[in-house]
């Protein structure tokens, strides 16, 4: 596979900091920052660069696993965020500030293995922001090490993690540890290595692969009718068109994932792949949301047979 361009996404609560921490990766302010609740804020991002010889794609995730979004606010995005990092990403940060690791913190971490099951960790490093919370002379390793939670998680992700400061670790400092330029080539270099790890692959599920194929048949059908345009824009505009399809079919997908949730032998993923399927061709969200339940329902019933 083709690793050229590293697609990450960006997980965590509102406000721990995720949109500097991507203007922190590229070095310049391409991300909107939430600190109003805004729609610009309210919306996942999707920026290209090249960062220390690396072609990167961030895709930031505003508002997943806050309360700051209602579910109808939030499906939309959820939609964006398929279509932006397909066939999958190579790579999740988990964000989390220097701070105390409290209930709150591990919902949003149940809530990430609920969505992209335990495979997530295999491609997720844990990325600390408000680094000039750390005390003189401690390492972000030391610091995890203070919690138990904390440390089960960064275990999980195969003991990767890092720390940045968006706001006071700029300027060039005495200690190296404590420089942004310093932590973003570790934190590549750790991307790097995991990706080596895997084999080059990124993760997926059946979502992404549905996704995908689609993307891909609206390619075909571009470059038959378009003229001079670059592979880049071919894909942009096939994305472009599959998340219309998309949100088309969004009831279905959100009735989907809602019920594969609460109906515990399906899951989260099969729920909103089959929801994606039973909307096909349907013209309403209404019609989309009731063949989402008759699907999800029959599909439950055969697993308990």
């Amino acid at each position: 596979m083709d690793v050229s361009n590293r697609r990450i996404v960006l997980l965590g609560k509102t406000r721990s900091g995720k949109s500097s921490l991507a203007n922190t990766i590229f070095g310049e302010k391409l991300f909107t920052i939430g600190h109003s609740l805004n729609s610009e804020t309210r919306k996942c991002q999707s920026k290209t660069k090249s960062v220390n010889g690396r072609s990167i794609t961030l895709i930031d995730t505003p508002g997943f696993f806050g309360t700051d979004m209602s579910e109808e606010e939030l499906k939309p995005e959820i939609v964006r965020c398929i279509t932006e990092c397909s066939p999958g990403p190579h790579a999740f940060l988990i964000v989390l500030k220097v701070e105390r690791f409290t209930v709150q913190e591990q919902a949003v971490i149940n809530k990430i293995h609920q969505y992209f099951s335990e495979e997530v960790f295999k491609y997720a490093t844990v990325i600390f922001t408000h680094g000039d919370q750390l005390p003189e002379g401690q390492t972000i390793e030391d610091f995890v090490c203070l919690n138990k939670m904390m440390s089960d998680l960064v275990k999980k992700c195969g003991s990767r993690c890092h720390v940045i400061d968006n706001k006071y670790w700029n300027e060039d400092p005495k200690d190296k540890y404590r420089s942004n330029q310093f932590q973003v080539e570790e934190l590549l270099k750790s991307i790097d290595k995991m990706v080596m790890e895997n084999k080059g692959s990124c993760y997926t599920n059946e979502m992404l692969q549905a996704v995908e194929k689609e993307i891909q048949q609206e390619e075909k059908q571009i470059k038959l009718l378009s003229g001079n345009m670059s592979k880049e824009e071919v894909r942009e505009e096939a994305k472009g068109r599959v998340h219309t399809k998309l949100l088309v079919r969004l009831a279905g997908i959100g009735t989907g994932v809602l019920l594969g949730a609460f109906l515990g032998e399906v899951g989260v993923v099969k729920g909103g792949v089959t929801g994606y399927h039973a909307a096909e061709g349907v013209d309403t969200p209404q019609e989309a949301a009731e063949k989402a339940i008759e699907a999800v329902t029959r599909f439950s019933k055969s697993k308990q047979s």
